[in-house]
């Protein structure tokens, strides 16, 4: 019995450390191509980017974000039954949905673009909302295909698929965004800025074309066997098409409102930011400037390094769902810690990193465009609340409470609009007041979901193992990163190659400190790409 608890652990594991890697490689190219874009189109084209790929963001989010993990969940419990007949059956009922719902929302943006443009405070998105009206269909036909495979406890085909897509939107975006630079300049401009930013949103409709080309394909490959399975499944009770697209819909309509949430307030933080700082004396040109840093720099990078938690909380779901299924409650317990473990040991870190070497990141990156420093050392920390509220979120789903994470995100909504509406309009504090507000959002919904989680499960959080460990290892890390910095600056005087090495020798630290405080254990390592190798590394070095 122990050995195969282990097995199924180490199974979920596995998964996680795939949709990982593959994860941080598709953050990456996402972050590289948007250096470049960042300095052709500068802050003020990051913001009307932005403007267009919000509403996008949103209609995307009503028509299929809910989608992958209704199905992983539905699916996964169903396979975990045998029950194989039923599962393929929600594969096809959820294709049904998310046709249907996608066709219905690409028409609705196309018809409502240019009022949509206007309701965010940015008439310039109006193109870039226009070119996203195709991939609508696109991604919610892909997202079902995706949410089918992860179901079956295969993250291989999604994280292919993830990849294809991220270079085919990296060199598009910005292979039009230079095409479309020069094109038709408008009056008392030098380029144009508003069609360079829709020429990167056109990127991503042809990356997800790409991406929903993998997935079909890898369907195909294994089609013939999937039938054989299924037509062979005895089964007690077959489901009808009919009651799996109500299942659907009810598992997927929580997800879909929670997620819905963040995606509204992102859109009324983008419209306040924007008012708030023209009503205080700021220009529209000055006000979209201040928001492109947000928005094209704090964002971005701020999000990076929540990937491995959201791709290790992706891969919980399916595994947790199966094992509350067959009813395995120690081993529900014990995926829920090592992933709430896993997903700190690599965010903490991450923020206190980032908001020691801030200006010094802004400046090595965007060296054309190199205002925003601030943004990250004030606001680093929220990567730890938004890492702990998509952690959390990813094991509700798990568990069953999919309803817990709305209230959460409606409880974060809040208190962002509350502290924009007080802290922006503080001359000396501007747009600060929207970094400060999103750490507020994403603490009050983590903490909520948290303290839910617990109650639910009767399981507490391991605040030593999983908090306080990370913290430690982390100011030790950043006493390292600021002291190196310096160092190696007055070495070579160069700020990219000092911020390098500081970087280096932030991870050296962490990691050092980690391992002699017991911190890491050899079951997080394998869920982390590289994780086995780095394992036996260690042990060879006696450090493990």
């Amino acid at each position: 019995m122990a050995a195969r608890a282990k097995k199924k652990s180490g199974g979920f594991i596995k998964q996680a450390a795939i949709l990982a890697a593959a994860s941080l490689l598709v953050r990456f190219l996402g972050f590289v191509y948007r250096l470049p874009l960042t300095n052709m189109i500068g802050d003020e084209g990051n913001a009307i980017y932005a403007g267009g790929y919000y509403i996008y963001t949103f209609l995307l989010i009503l028509s299929s974000a809910g989608l992958p993990a209704a199905i992983s969940r539905l699916v996964s419990e169903r396979i975990a039954l045998k029950q194989y007949r039923n599962a393929h059956r929600v594969f096809h009922s959820a294709l049904i949905i998310s046709t249907v719902l996608g066709i219905f929302f690409a028409l609705l943006l196309f018809l409502t673009a240019e009022k949509m443009a206007v309701l965010v405070q940015s008439p310039d998105s109006y193109y870039a909302i226009l070119t996203l009206c195709p991939t609508l269909v696109i991604v919610a036909i892909m997202s079902v295909f995706r949410g089918y495979f992860q179901g079956m406890h295969t993250m291989v085909p999604t994280a292919i698929s993830q990849i294809i897509e991220q270079v085919f939107n990296a060199f598009f975006s910005v292979y039009l965004a230079w095409v479309f630079l020069s094109v038709s300049i408008p009056e008392g401009m030098t380029k144009n800025i508003p069609l360079a930013a829709a020429g990167g949103t056109m990127g991503t409709g042809i990356g997800a074309l790409a991406g929903l080309i993998v997935v079909v394909f890898a369907y195909c490959l294994i089609r013939k066997y999937l039938l054989w399975r299924v037509n062979r499944c005895k089964q007690p009770y077959e489901e009808t098409k009919g009651e799996l697209i109500g299942k659907v819909l009810q598992t997927a309509w929580p997800i879909i409102a929670g997620t819905a949430v963040f995606s509204i307030t992102n859109m009324v933080d983008m419209a306040m930011v924007l008012r708030i700082l023209v009503n205080t004396g700021f220009t529209q040109n000055e006000a979209e400037i201040l928001y492109g840093q947000l928005s094209g720099k704090f964002v971005t990078l701020t999000t990076l390094p929540v990937t491995i938690s959201t791709a290790i909380a992706t891969a919980a779901l399916p595994s947790i769902a199966a094992s509350v299924k067959l009813k395995e409650k120690k081993q529900v317990r014990r995926k829920m810690a090592l992933t709430y473990r896993v997903s700190m040991i690599i965010s903490v870190p991450a923020a206190v990193g980032i908001s020691a070497l801030g200006p010094q990141i802004i400046q090595m990156l965007f060296p054309s465009a190199s205002d925003g420093g601030m943004l990250l050392t004030v606001g680093g920390i929220s990567i730890i609340f938004l890492a702990l509220c998509q952690t959390s979120t990813g094991i509700l789903q798990g568990i069953g409470h999919i309803k817990v994470p709305v209230v959460g995100a409606i409880l974060g909504a809040i208190t962002k609009v509350i502290l924009n509406a007080l802290l922006i309009r503080i001359p000396a504090i501007n747009v600060l007041g929207a970094v400060l507000s999103t750490t507020g959002c994403y603490l009050v919904a983590g903490v909520f979901d948290v303290i839910m989680l617990s109650k639910l499960t009767g399981t507490r959080f391991d605040f030593m193992g999983s908090f306080l460990k990370p913290v430690i290892g982390s100011v030790a890390m950043a006493a390292g990163a600021i002291g190196s910095y310096q160092l190696f600056f007055e070495l070579v005087g160069s700020n990219t190659i000092a911020t390098l090495l500081a970087i280096c020798v932030a991870i050296a630290v962490y990691g050092l400190v980690m391992l002699l405080i017991k911190g890491i254990v050899e079951e997080d390592l394998q869920a982390v790409p590289g994780g086995g190798k780095l394992t036996r590394i260690l042990k060879k070095l006696r450090l493990l």
